[in-house]
This record gives C-alpha cells, sequence and structure tokens, in this order.
C-alpha cells in the first residue's frame, strides 16, 4: 500500500503541488471545510488529476493532518492498494426516516464475499446516526468492520456536504467498501466524558428527537443547568452531552450530542436515538480526561496491529474540539504517541462517529475520539 497526504487552501492551491503521475490511487479521501463546496478549482483539479478514481469524503468542523488542526481548506489522502480493492457507493437522503434504508441500501451494495470493512461518510444534519449503522449491521455479515463519521459544519449546524461523484452536495451518504484477503481494519474509540447532576428518566422521545425528561419539557430542563451558556445553544450543547443507557441494570452508556434545538415544542434533537424510558445525565470533560482518552483509543487501535503500511483515519467530534480549545492538537499528539512509528494520519472533526461496539458491531458515538487503521500485509515476490 502506498500512501500521499496533500492539504489544500484557496489562496495557496495543494501542498504539496498536485502531480498526474502513472500511478493510480485505488481511492481518495477528501475533508474539507464547508465552503470548499463551492471551489470549483478545487474539484475540477482533483478530478483532472484522478479520472475514475473514487473519491470519498466530507465537510468538518476542523481537518486533521497529522498532529495539525486546520481550518477553511481541505485535506486529501490518495490511498494505493496492492491486491486489495475499493468500492464505492453513495445514496441521496432528504429525511430523518430514509436513515436506515440507506445504511441497508448500502451494505447490501457492497457485499462482498472477502469484504473486509467499511469506510462510512454521512450527511451530519438530516441522518439519524443510530438507524444509519443499523441498517449496515443488519445487512453486513459479523465481523465486518464499519467506520467513519458525519460530516461537520463548524459550530454552525447549518449545512455539510458529503462527496458524490467528484463534488460536494448535501443529502447525500457514502460508503467504501475494502476488500481482500491482505486488508486488516484495526479501530479504537474512548470518550474521556464524566456524568454529572442526577439521572433522569426520557418520558416523551421519538427516534433522535427529545421531547421531555421526568414528564418536564427537555429543553426547559437542559437550559437549567447551562445557565448563561443557554443563550448559545445549540453550539453550546456541544460541552454537555448527554450520557444515555437503557435501565439501571444496564452498565454500559452511550454519549449523545444536541445537533439541533426548537424553542416551540421545547424539544432537542440529537445525533442518535434517545429511546423513551432510558435513562441519561448531563456529561463534562477536562482536558486531561480527552487527552487520556485519546491515548486510551491510540492502545485500543495498534492492540492487535502486527506491521505493514498504516493509514490512520481519526474521526474526533467538534465537542472535543471546542473544550480543548488551543490545546486541541495535544489530543493529535496523544493518538500519535500510540501508533506505529511512519503511520500517516488524516481525519476530521465530526458531528458524530462511527465505530464498533464492545460486540463488535458498529455504534454511533458522540464527544468521542474513534480510530481506524488501515493496512496492507502483501508478501514479497520472490
Amino acid at each position: 500500500m502506498r500512501l500521499d497526504l496533500l492539504s489544500y487552501q484557496a489562496d495557496t492551491g495543494f501542498s504539496p503541488a498536485l502531480s498526474v503521475s502513472e500511478r493510480r490511487p485505488s481511492f481518495v479521501l477528501v475533508f474539507g471545510a464547508t465552503s470548499l463546496e463551492d471551489d470549483a478549482a478545487f474539484w475540477s483539479q482533483l478530478n483532472a488529476a484522478f479520472p475514475d478514481v473514487p473519491i470519498a469524503g466530507c465537510s468538518t468542523a476542523g481537518e486533521i493532518l497529522g498532529v495539525r488542526v486546520l481550518d477553511g481548506g481541505a485535506v486529501i489522502a490518495l490511498v494505493e492498494l496492492t491486491t486489495a480493492r475499493a468500492h464505492l457507493e453513495t445514496v441521496r437522503v432528504t429525511q430523518i426516516a430514509e436513515s436506515y434504508g440507506a445504511g441497508a441500501t448500502l451494505a447490501r451494495r457492497l457485499a462482498a464475499p472477502d469484504l473486509r470493512g467499511v469506510l462510512v461518510f454521512s450527511d451530519g444534519r438530516i441522518v439519524n446516526g443510530s438507524e444509519l449503522v443499523r441498517g449496515f449491521n443488519d445487512n453486513l455479515p459479523r465481523g465486518t468492520v464499519v467506520t467513519g463519521g458525519l460530516a461537520g459544519d463548524g459550530r454552525r449546524f447549518e449545512h455539510t456536504w458529503v462527496v458524490e461523484n467528484g463534488r460536494a452536495r448535501s443529502g447525500v451518504i457514502s460508503a467504501v467498501g475494502l476488500s481482500g484477503g491482505a486488508l486488516s481494519l484495526f479501530h479504537g474509540s474512548q470518550s474521556g466524558w464524566t456524568a454529572f447532576g442526577p439521572e433522569r428518566m426520557v418520558t416523551a422521545s421519538e427516534g433522535s428527537v427529545l421531547y421531555r425528561l421526568d414528564d418536564k419539557p427537555a429543553l426547559e430542563v437542559y437550559k437549567l443547568y447551562l445557565g448563561d451558556m443557554a443563550k448559545d445553544l445549540p453550539a453550546s450543547a456541544l460541552r454537555f452531552p448527554l450520557s444515555v443507557r437503557s435501565a439501571k441494570a444496564d452498565e454500559r452508556s452511550v454519549v449523545r450530542t444536541v445537533l439541533a434545538i426548537d424553542e416551540r415544542r421545547q424539544s432537542m434533537t440529537f445525533a442518535g436515538d434517545v429511546p423513551q424510558g432510558s435513562l441519561v445525565r448531563l456529561m463534562q470533560a477536562s482536558f486531561d480526561r480527552l487527552l487520556d482518552g485519546a491515548a486510551q483509543a491510540g492502545d485500543d487501535a495498534t492492540r492487535a496491529w502486527t506491521g505493514g503500511d498504516t493509514l490512520c483515519v481519526v474521526v474526533s467530534c467538534v465537542g472535543r474540539r471546542l473544550v480543548l480549545g488551543e490545546r486541541v492538537e495535544e489530543e493529535l499528539e496523544s493518538v500519535r504517541s500510540r501508533l506505529p512509528e511512519g503511520a500517516k494520519t488524516i481525519g476530521f472533526y465530526s458531528y458524530g462517529e462511527l465505530s464498533p461496539l464492545v460486540d463488535g458491531q458498529c455504534g454511533l458515538h458522540n464527544q468521542t475520539m474513534t480510530l481506524t487503521l488501515l493496512v496492507e500485509n502483501v508478501a514479497p515476490a520472490l
């Protein structure tokens, strides 16, 4: 496997310079600012350099290249596989209710006897991430590694895009199927957030929309905790996600981030399901706990690594970036300290992260550092 990483800014172009060679990538990853959607020069140059090459990716709340966090441009990975194969599929969605069907459709299209993993990049505003991954899980063989994330839009929560046919478009979900016996995908995910305050019951919800907590309007309850920060909703909610568990006897919980609020209905829309009857608590984080979580994700991802050229795809939550502030690159340094020497890193800050849970099936995460290591081990020719 050969890997080349580039960055792009509208005023300076590609770095290093984009060049056409005899080598042809198996697929290209692009993570960029929302404004990149209208940068015709970028897309025309990229498509001219790599005609008929699958291009996947999405908009971000910050682009990751190595241990740097960039804004306003794009980061690009050119991935050339030796014997493995990459197959790209996309679907369009217009409403949240289509999330499960979209995941199921993509899973069925990517089916292959030697499918090893799937990289998923989804619209970040009109998709229920929980239902999306359920569609993949129900239609892929158990053990298929599914990772990726929901597209971001900085702190604005207004518009996201996903690459479709070599251009940036909203309302799209894309998936790269990776097949071949020489290919391995390793993964790790950790949060570093801690719960505080009383546990409350979800007494009215529908999918990802939360209406009432302990029979009180959900948004009213939430604003009591935010105080003066409530005026900055929904962006300020990124600092205080919810921990959700199905019952008191359930020790496992998931983290959910607010994507939108409705003042009239006093409701909150999250990136994934908040089931009625579940128990929730607010969460908060410190610098040290977030950095420790990033390092632990690196340990998890590399535990089974056995050598070979390695691409590390990082998907971390915009909420982590807001809490870490100017120290945000320290979490990337924590990750790098755990990666194999020579591993190349690219990724983005997201509105939701997709990574396997303890049972091996993909789950939606929020406020989580997630890592996917793509490794191809091919025996040298004799």
